[in-house]
């Protein structure tokens, strides 16, 4: 599994668009067989990744969130492997992971909320970590906590994109 190995580390993304194009980078990286598991907060860009990732695989798109049918097939326009988008959200267990039959030898499979219900499936995979830098705009400083309300105003901060593989 030599895919990715070359973007391992830690790199700071400033826009959605060089989060889609690090993902039609990595798109461009991933073989049959791989399975790239995303972590990361709501909003971080899990699926603007994948939408990249889906145009580095040259797959039929439009490539958006899963979350309502769980796992999407896109098949490849150019006689590649198609991209399996699943969201893992509202699945309970590795169980559940399992039951959706994912061709996974044939596929590349690209799983949000992935941490945790991938183990078993696979003896290796990726992850990849997205996370905000949050400059304060998003913490109500008079009480000094979390504001979800006040959330939306770090949507334009960097993220930070950490790629490892996993065994």
């Amino acid at each position: 599994m030599a895919g990715l190995d070359p973007l391992i580390g830690t790199r700071e993304i400033v826009s959605p668009g060089d989060m889609e194009a690090l993902g039609e980078e990595i798109g461009r990286m991933l073989r049959p067989g791989e399975l790239v598991v995303l972590t990361g907060p709501l909003g971080a860009g899990k699926t603007t990744l994948t939408r990249g990732i889906g145009a580095g695989l040259g797959v039929r798109g439009p490539v958006q969130s899963p979350t309502f049918v769980i796992a999407r097939t896109h098949p490849s326009l150019v006689g590649g492997a198609p991209l399996v988008h699943v969201d893992a959200y509202r699945l309970g267990s590795g169980a559940e992971m399992d039951d959706l039959d994912i061709d996974f030898d044939k596929s590349v499979v690209i799983v949000e909320w992935g941490r945790g219900m991938i183990e078993g499936l696979r003896d290796e995979w990726w992850e990849i970590e997205l996370d905000r830098e949050w400059h304060g705009r998003g913490v109500d400083t008079a009480c000094g906590t979390y504001s979800r309300a006040t959330e939306a105003l770090d949507a334009d901060s960097p993220r930070i994109a950490t790629i490892s593989r996993r065994r």
